[in-house]
């Protein structure tokens, strides 16, 4: 009788262990469902606050176009057309006014362009970034035809990106190289890339100003400067443009510099093709 007894009260104590896990997993379902439903009603909640941000920027940044070129425009008339009647003092208020109007258009472009660069559908295809590179630099050397700088792109850095952002990102990269190294007295910049654990860290050298990495945290804020407007003129927009871009693609930017020993900016594009593309 006791065994009969005993048998019952194991079976009984199994059905109740299985019993218990089933209401267990149950209850992890539910709650790893209400979790997913959760994070999924936040992404689209941060998604559409992200966008109605994004087009706030990219309206009021359009609509204070006008109003500026006007400024402008009536300022340059007053120095054309009623400079006898100015003096010296009042030609040069006026002359602060167009470059206060001037710098606040370029404020305006970087803005726009931050926005569209948000708002773009990226279209990913293998795109050679040796070929972008260097026109830019082709681009940078027509602008500049009295600067001696050495420029070394390496050959064969290819990508699966967005052929339109890239450009717009090389654009930024060496528009600044070529910018803070004015100052070196022999100014170098590299365009390179090497292969660690299965994926390309693209990056852009140069041996100018360079910057202090205590401020490294701070560099793709929008309108963060880390030299003075007199010693190197920017919006403070194009990095910020830049990290924009890598992140839409999944990948990663990041810089390291030191106080009159250059910068290098490394970033990562995640590839959906095999890796063995790029030049040794």
């Amino acid at each position: 009788m006791n065994e009969q007894s005993n048998s019952n009260a194991t079976v009984s104590h199994g059905i109740r262990e299985r019993f218990l896990e089933k209401e267990l997993e149950v209850a992890a379902a539910n709650s790893a469902r209400e979790l997913a439903e959760a994070r999924a009603a936040f992404v689209e909640e941060l998604e559409r606050k992200n966008a109605e941000l994004e087009a706030f920027s990219y309206s009021v940044s359009h609509d204070l176009r006008a109003p500026l070129r006007s400024i402008d425009g009536f300022s340059q008339l007053l120095l054309e057309e009623c400079a006898g009647g100015l003096t010296d003092k009042g030609q040069d208020y006026l002359k602060r006014v167009r470059a206060s109007a001037q710098r606040m258009g370029n404020l305006i472009d970087g803005l726009l362009e931050l926005s569209r660069v948000g708002r773009a559908a990226i279209h990913r295809e293998r795109i050679d970034l040796s070929t972008i590179a260097s026109t830019v630099v082709e681009e940078l050397r027509a602008k500049n035809p009295d600067r001696k700088i050495a420029v070394r792109v390496r050959e064969g850095l290819l990508a699966d990106a967005d052929a339109g952002l890239m450009r717009i990102v090389f654009d930024n990269l060496l528009g600044n190289a070529w910018k803070f190294t004015t100052k070196a007295a022999a100014p170098e910049v590299d365009v390179e890339a090497k292969w660690e654990a299965g994926a390309a860290t693209f990056c852009v050298r140069d041996n100018g100003a360079g910057f202090s990495m205590e401020y490294a945290e701070g560099l793709f804020r929008p309108f963060q400067r880390l030299h003075s407007e007199s010693d190197f003129p920017g919006t403070g927009v194009g990095l910020a443009t830049v990290h924009r871009i890598i992140d839409r693609h999944g990948g990663r930017i990041w810089a390291e510099s030191k106080i009159d020993g250059g910068a290098t900016f490394f970033f990562t594009l995640p590839s959906a093709k095999p890796a063995n593309v790029i030049a040794k």
